[in-house]
């Protein structure tokens, strides 16, 4: 400790050895911290306090979650689903009936859910492509960050794919392009008009 406060007190000893005023370096050090902020900020190193956006709240402009939503939604999912749908301005009751459909939230042991890719290369809770010039293609490529079986960076990439193929102006084609199948259209749909408000039975 005591070393380390004599090397941090050498430029001072130096400058002082120069002639110069205690004073005439502190504004010296000042004007450095002030510049190494500055280019460290530029270079997105830094998030300004006064421009950090506040996380959305999981209810902004979206549905609540009927009953049926949260005793069928595992609580860390539906979490992931409100929070997403929020930030992307996709419904979060149609990112919930995708990972029903694909995955059953992550609770079905199927290829490639909870690791690896299944026979079509996709991956993960939302079952998205990750396998190159696999029939499901690598959409997580262009799309996700960090691990695809992991909810957490699995819903987001799903969200981005479909504002990517047009969710906020025709939610139905964007779905369809997610799966190329009407009838699955149709199925998520269904599901998340019954997560996003009363329903029926499963």
């Amino acid at each position: 400790m005591i070393g380390a406060v004599w090397v941090l007190s050498l430029p001072f000893r130096l400058l002082a050895a120069l002639g110069l005023r205690r004073s005439v370096i502190l504004a010296c050090l000042f004007v450095l911290a002030v510049t190494g902020y500055g280019v460290a900020e530029d270079l997105g190193l830094l998030d300004p306090p006064a421009q950090a956006a506040p996380a959305p709240k999981p209810d902004a402009g979206q549905p609540r979650p009927s009953r049926a939503a949260a005793a069928d939604i595992p609580a860390g999912y539906l979490r992931l689903y409100r929070q997403t749908g929020a930030r992307y301005g996709v419904p979060w009751s149609v990112l919930a009936a995708i990972g029903k459909v694909e995955s059953d939230h992550g609770r079905v042991r199927l290829p490639g859910v909870r690791s690896g890719s299944n026979w079509a290369g996709a991956c993960g809770p939302m079952q998205i492509g990750c396998v190159p010039h696999s029939k499901a293609g690598n959409a997580w490529a262009r799309y996700g960050h960090g691990r695809p079986h992991d909810p957490a960076n699995a819903i987001p990439a799903a969200a981005r794919y479909l504002v990517d193929h047009g969710a906020r102006r025709n939610l139905d084609r964007a779905i369809h392009a997610y799966n190329h199948s009407w009838t699955y259209v149709a199925r998520v749909k269904q599901l998340a008009r019954r997560y996003a408000g009363g329903g029926g039975r499963r």
